[in-house]
């Protein structure tokens, strides 16, 4: 169970505990992660695949991140340049793939009908549902800019 990431402050103050079965259920986000097979690792790095995947995975994170605006309302203005702020990275991260057409971008329509999915009558169901988004999404931004480092080490040795 200690692999869910759940801190003892946010068991203490939000109720949101390990041994939850609503945290289990509800951890079937389904969120961007990067992989081995994405080509982002040192070993085995691909550019393009590499910038690509993390192109689509911070426009699949945008409507997650719309949602933890809309109900982490106590930070709102923090959700607002982070979602802000992955947007711009994601329209500057597929311009530089080669065929930026390949950037998967998923739907607006399907994006507004995730959103109101997320939606629960249950505070502390919201609660677990921003929690696991920012924990993903900053382990997806974690592999990103080790990603973008060393895309840069090489780009600087290869001048």
């Amino acid at each position: 169970m200690k692999s869910l990431g759940v801190s003892p402050q946010l068991c203490e103050k939000f109720t949101v505990c390990v041994n939850s079965m609503e945290m289990l259920v509800q951890n079937n986000l389904n969120l961007p992660k990067v992989t081995e097979e994405d080509g982002c690792l040192f070993t085995g790095f691909d550019e393009d695949k590499c910038l690509k995947k993390i192109a689509s995975g911070l426009y699949t994170f945008q409507p997650y991140l719309e949602y933890v605006q809309e109900t982490f309302t106590s930070e709102k203005k923090n959700a607002e340049l982070l979602c802000y702020g992955t947007g711009h990275l994601a329209h500057t991260i597929k311009q530089m793939v080669i065929h930026p057409d390949e950037v998967i971008i998923p739907d607006p329509a399907a994006q507004k009908s995730l959103r109101a999915k997320l939606r629960s009558d249950k505070a502390w169901i919201e609660k677990i549902t921003t929690h696991l988004i920012l924990r993903d999404f900053t382990s997806f931004m974690e592999k990103t800019v080790r990603a973008i480092r060393y895309l840069k080490n090489i780009r600087s040795v290869s001048v």
